[in-house]
């Protein structure tokens, strides 16, 4: 009866440490997982810029943004990626942090219409005028018959600076280049150009 007793006894102690072993190991684990999950939240959370809620930029933006400041940190001479992250920013309504970006892209490659263009647009929407306009002529310098910098001149003119003489030139201009030049809504630049007749 003794050694029944004890082999109940040691089957009760087996038991407990299989118990306790499982709890420890379950707490083990579970914390590993958790350390694993943190980062990725942390990250998600540091690819939005501070005061930024989360409903004025997509996962994918934020995911976008965090893996271009990454890469441009990392390689500071990737034009492209200066570029793609001046995009993201205009598409975000980042005004400063595109202008920013656009201007180191611009440091590495100056002669960009493209790029100058955007970088005039970011201007505007910063309320930074005559950045706009310089930067929208440093762009019809280097390609003179871009027409979306002309357009986009004429708008900030007309708009902005209230100069409807200078903004009919320079639509007038762009008409010269191309009779038949649309606004980004599909109107014709000769009907604007009629409005402000």
């Amino acid at each position: 009866m003794s050694d029944k007793m004890v082999k109940q006894d040691f089957m009760m102690i087996v038991a407990l440490v299989a118990l306790v072993v499982g709890f420890l190991i379950g707490v083990v684990f579970s914390s590993l997982q958790s350390t694993k999950v943190a980062p990725q939240v942390v990250k998600q959370q540091q690819a939005l810029p501070p005061g930024q809620q989360a409903s004025g930029i997509s996962p994918a933006q934020a995911s976008q943004i965090l893996a271009l400041e990454n890469e441009v940190a990392a390689n500071p001479q990737n034009i492209e990626a200066w570029t793609s992250l001046g995009h993201v920013y205009f598409d975000t309504q980042r005004f400063a942090k595109a202008i920013n970006a656009y201007n180191k892209s611009l440091a590495l490659k100056p002669n960009n219409p493209d790029v100058l263009t955007d970088l005039g647009v970011m201007y505007r929407r910063n309320k930074q005028f005559n950045e706009a306009l310089n930067a929208f002529d440093r762009a019809t310098s280097l390609a003179p018959t871009h027409e979306q910098s002309r357009f986009n001149k004429g708008i900030v003119l007309l708009y902005d600076l209230k100069d409807k003489a200078a903004a009919r030139q320079v639509w007038q201009e762009l008409l010269t280049i191309n009779p038949v030049a649309l606004a980004p809504n599909g109107q014709s630049v000769k009907e604007l150009l009629a409005t402000i007749e």
